[in-house]
Parts: C-alpha cells; structure tokens; sequence
C-alpha cells in the first residue's frame, strides 16, 4: 500500500529507499515516521530507467540558488546562458536542448511552454527535497513529450520535519536572496507548509566594457502554500503557488559613451505565474498493492517582454487531468493504466522591430486526450521488462502512437544493464519557447506549417559496483541516440536572407549521438571523487547541409572532489568543468574552456555558514554581443553565446533550522 501511494505520488526516491531494506510493505506495517537522511548523487540502482538522483546531500554542495544552478556537480545535464542580455538559462541533457527534455514537478508536466525560457530560475534550490534525472526514454505514464529525458522536481514535504528553515545568500554581485519555509504537523493525519522566497539584484555592472550590462537587474517574488493529508487508505497533497518575476538589462547610460547620440538599448521581462496542483491516491487493496490516483494541475502564465523595439507578450493557460489504474497481479508482473487530458491555450502578441502600429495577437488551442498502458515485468532484482504505449490525439496534429520499452538485467551485485527505445513528440511554439532569441536586429521569419516534432531516442548503459579495498568503485558507461523525423530548426542567416532568424522544418536529417563514462570512489573516509567524460555528435540540416549544430560543445570533463571531516563540522566541494569547443551558427569555431568553483561549509548546532566562488579561473567571452556599439542595426546579436559572460565571483550564505517550534 505504501509502496503503491509513494510510486503514484512522486515519492519514488523514498520507495527506492525502503524497498532497498525489505522485500514487501503491507498494511501491518505502519510507519510513524520516516526520516530521509541527506545524501549526494545516487545512480539510481532500483529503477528501470537509467535515473541520476540529486539528493539534499548534493545540493548543498553549491550555493544552488535555483533549479538552473542544481546540476553544477552533475555530468549529465549541461547548463548555460541562452543570450546576453536576459540572465536566462537553458539546459542540455544528451547533447540537446532542454525543449526535449520533459520538465515534471511531484510526476506531473509542468514548466513548459511559455514558461521554459526562464524555468530554471522559477524553481528556488532551498526548496527542493530532491531531483530525478532520467536519460533516454522515459516511462509512457507522464505523457509523450519526453525526447531525451525527464528531469522530476520533488518540493519539501509538509508531512517533513515540523519546524521552520531559512538560507541568506548574498554575492559579490550584490544578489541577495532570503528563503524561509515552514511546516506544521496539525495532526497525526493533516500537515501544511508555506515555502518563502525573495531574490534581488540591482546592481548595474559592465565588466567587458561593451556598454551593456552584463547580468540584467532582477527581482522576484515566490511563494508556495501546501498541504497533505495521510491516511491509511488516501493520500492528498494540495500545492498554490505564485510568482512574480522582473528582470531588466540593456545598455546603460553609466557606461555608455557620453557622445552617443542613439537611445539606448533596453530589454524588460515581466512575468506573473500562479499555479495549483491537486493529487489523490486510493488503495483499493493493499495485497496486491492495488491503487487509483487522480493528479489535477492548472497554471495561468503571463509574460510581457521587450528587447529594444520589439514586443511580444503570451499568456499561456493550461489545464491537464490524469487518472491512474496500478495493481500487482502476481509477485512478478504489474500493470498500469490511465487517461490523461492536456488543454493549452496561448495567447501570442507579437510586434517585431516596432515595425506594426501595434502587435498582432495570435491565439492557439490545443487539446489532446491520451490513454496509456503499461506492463513490467520483474524476476527479482536480476531482471525487469517494461513495455508501454500511449494513445493520444491532438485537435491540431491528429491522433499519434507512442511506444517505449526499458529493459534491466543485473545478474549480480556488481553489473547492471539497461536498454530502452521509445518515441516523443511535442508540439513546436516558435516565440514562446525561444523568446531570448528576439535579443537581436534579425528579421523573424516563422513557417505557417510547422510540423509535430518527432524523434526516436534509443540508448543503453553499463553500470558497475566494483568493491576495491574495502570501498565501492561505481563505474558507468551509456550510449544515447536520438534520431528527429520531424523537427523545427532555428536557421540563421539561411536561404532567407542575411540578418534572418527562420524557424522551419527540417528538410533532411538531425540527429545526435553521445557517449559518457564516469566513475565515482569515496578515496578515504570522508573523501569522495566523482570523473567524467562526454562525447557529443549533434549534427543538424540546414539549407540542404549537413552540420555540427550551433552553440553546443563537443566534449565535457568534470571532477568533483568532496571531503567531511570525521565530525561533518566541515565540509569542503570542489568542482572543475572542461567544456569543449564547437561551432556558431556563422560555421566559426569557439575555443574550448576550464571553469572552477569552490564552497566551505562550517556546521553548528542550529545552523551552518557557507563560502564559495563561481567561475574562480575567471574565463569570459570578450564579445558577447555582436555590434554591441550599433544595436539598433540588423547585424546586433545578443543570442550567439557559449560561455560565460561574467568573471569570477564570491558568496556568502547562512542556512539555519529551527524543528519542532
């Protein structure tokens, strides 16, 4: 039964756990109180999909101010500035934007849309009680969209630790930002808990001289209000959320020539989000862990945006319901089903270059019922199968298949292989997903017909569990191919003119292949290393060639080393990252670079102190913009970055916990 409700409802790190100490939970064995210990990156070892589990342990190990600053230990996912003008920051998980990877807060698709351009800072670190990141296909259960992976955020719980927790965090950068949360067990039943969050940055600083800011100014408000009800039989969990988000950059006139007579170049992103998300869980019976849950999200997302005189503003509201049907039907086989119902509505306002004398609004529905089943079957711990496919059919697109299998076999302690080959799909909103790409002079040129986009992703992995004098040598090696039969690509300066941004479909092949080994060994007690390489093959057709695609390197090295000393009272991380060089969307190369970071951590009683520095080797591009001094000319370009465009920089934070007031 519990096994069942914390499969349903996103605990699937804390099943993980408890099915890693006993061979089955019934309903004779209640739990008053489970405590989940801080850990660092887990290889996940009990799950069919190849899955990375960030844990609180790995969080705290960087300063992880928001979600985007989460994977800065983790090989896996890269992350890195989308322009030079915004702050926003996108992903990569297998070589490949983050619009192919599935974006789930608790199980449940969220930050999509008109929301992923800035997601990644959306999602406060100090909230997180953990991350899941699954490479290749993913299970058919949360839908079609997942290409390349699903990255699944669970929240602090209000059934946690009673009490009340805040983290200050202040960098040379003059960011502050003031996060407090706290719960409240108001019976051995019902628990609620409210999640606080401010960040502020004013500061107005030009460290390359171009004129432009280099990080824009910023302040945001976040809050989160939850509640959760445990019974024997039910489980509900009820989420509010709400932000409001400004970030302001641009030229400015204290570092503007004083014989400039042009105005100056400003951008300025407003946004509004609220969001709610229901979920229920019922056991039907709790031999054969038979349960039904009922998963109801809803989120209005406002943004109004402005990038020198073009304007484009979108509201996207969406609504989407999920019923699920699980049970064991015997010890070794178990089947899931379910219906699901997505609604976006997106309302687009779109002025370019302040051409039109005022924006056309553009307003898209899209509605797409789905039915899912899926079947594992499981001998043991030596070997799981798991087929699944969905049905779902899109008022726009039309009805479309997606089939996916997982396949792991551990023959022993030490070797564990998986396998999987599935389809995704997802539906292409140019603007809305790619509004950082309108800091430019280029001329937007969207295609009427763009097509679903549809790719196959296929992959395996090799893990080893290797004991070496008296300690665990974890080894892994995964392969990942990823192959688009439809695609919308961003072309620029293409066969549509120079100074053009055109999104269209692909007209040929587009594809990526990657290979990653890394290896994780604790050296002594309280010292742990983790080394990893990645090959990237990600090559992409424009105008009939065939090409390494833009921005997107091709290698990454990372080194992590983390040492506690016998009392945990300190704690000392370092992090080296090598990214390789690759291409800009002119066929020029860019150079490959080393960055490092580095934190100390003093543990006391009720609190700990934290100081660290980001980028400490101090590398930078020296031109981020393109014609920064002429940007009211087609050939400004704010778009074209790959790597960092600021220097070195320090913080300083305290974390401080108060439990059962």
């Amino acid at each position: 039964m519990i096994k069942t409700f914390f499969s349903l409802l996103g605990f699937a790190f804390l099943t993980q756990q408890m099915s890693a100490q006993t061979d089955s939970i019934t309903s004779t064995h209640e739990l008053k109180n489970v405590t989940v210990k801080a850990t660092n990156g887990i290889k996940s070892k009990y799950r069919v999909d190849n899955a990375d589990i960030i844990g609180q342990g790995q969080l705290i190990r960087a300063a992880c101010c928001n979600l985007g600053e989460s994977f800065t230990t983790n090989p896996s996912v890269d992350v890195s500035y989308s322009d030079a003008a915004t702050g926003a920051k996108q992903i990569k998980l297998l070589g490949l934007s983050g619009t192919y990877v599935q974006m789930l807060t608790e199980n449940i698709p969220n930050l999509r849309g008109a929301s992923l351009p800035y997601s990644l800072g959306y999602v406060p670190g100090p909230w997180m009680q953990s991350i899941q990141v699954s490479k290749g296909a993913s299970s058919v259960k949360n839908g079609y969209e997942s290409t390349t992976g699903q990255i699944n955020i669970e929240f602090l719980k209000p059934q946690g630790t009673d009490g009340v927790r805040a983290n200050v965090y202040q960098d040379s950068e003059l960011k502050t930002e003031v996060n407090l949360d706290g719960s409240i067990h108001l019976n051995d039943r019902l628990s609620t808990a409210t999640l606080l969050h401010f960040e502020n940055r004013q500061m107005d600083h030009d460290g390359n001289g171009d004129g432009f800011m280099d990080m824009p100014k910023l302040r945001q408000y976040n809050l989160m209000h939850r509640w959760a009800y445990v019974s024997p039989r039910w489980i509900s969990q009820l989420m509010l959320r709400g932000l409001h988000d400004e970030r302001e950059g641009g030229q400015s006139r204290k570092h503007m020539a004083a014989s400039s007579s042009e105005p100056l170049y400003s951008t300025s992103v407003k946004t509004n989000r609220y969001e709610m998300q229901w979920k229920n869980g019922f056991t039907l019976n709790a031999d054969h862990n038979t349960s039904i849950a009922l998963m109801l999200h809803g989120s209005w997302h406002d943004a109004d945006n402005m990038f020198g005189k073009t304007q484009y503003d979108v509201t996207q509201k969406n609504c989407y319901a999920q019923l699920m049907f699980e049970t064991d039907i015997t010890e070794k086989h178990n089947i899931s089903v379910g219906a699901s119902l997505n609604h976006d509505y997106y309302d687009e306002r779109f002025n370019p270059l302040g051409t039109l004398p005022k924006a056309e609004s553009k307003v898209t529905k899209e509605t797409t019922p789905g039915l899912y089943a899926q079947y594992t079957y499981k001998l043991g711990e030596t070997l799981t199968v798991m087929p699944g496919v969905r049905w779902d059919h899109s008022n726009l697109y039309g009805s479309f298949f997606t089939p996916r299998l997982h396949i792991k076999y551990s023959p022993s302690n030490i070797v564990t292989l998986r396998t999987s080959v599935g389809k995704g799909y997802r539906s292409p909103h140019a603007l809305a997903e790619n509004v950082s790409l309108l800091a430019s002079g280029r001329e937007i040129i969207i295609d009427s017909d763009l097509k679903q986009e549809e790719a196959w992703n296929m992959g395996a992995s090799l893990g080893f569990n290797i004991p070496l004098f008296g300690k665990n040598l974890e080894l892994n090696a995964e392969y990942y191919y990823t192959d688009f039969k439809h695609q919308m690509i961003m072309n620029f300066d293409g066969a549509k003119g120079e100074h053009t941004l055109s999104f269209e479909n692909l007209d040929g092949k587009s594809y990526s292949h990657t290979f990653q080994v890394d290896a994780t060994y604790s050296l002594f007690n309280g010292m742990s290393a983790t080394a990893a390489f990645r090959l990237n093959d990600v090559k992409c057709t424009y105008d009939g060639v065939l090409r390494p695609k833009p921005l997107t390197s091709r290698y990454k090295g990372l080194l992590t080393l983390s040492y506690k000393t016998p009392l945990e009272l300190w704690q000392f991380d370092v992090t080296g990252q090598l990214n390789g060089g690759g291409e800009l969307y002119d066929q020029s190369s860019y150079p490959a670079y080393f960055q490092l970071q580095a934190q100390v951590t003093r543990e006391f009683h009720n609190f700990s102190l934290y100081l660290g520095g980001e980028n400490l080797t101090n590398y930078k591009i020296d031109n981020p913009i393109l014609h920064s001094h002429h940007p009211w000319s087609a050939a400004f370009d704010a778009t074209q970055v790959w790597g960092p465009v600021t220097g070195a920089m320090a913080y300083v934070g305290i974390r401080f916990k108060l439990e059962k007031l």
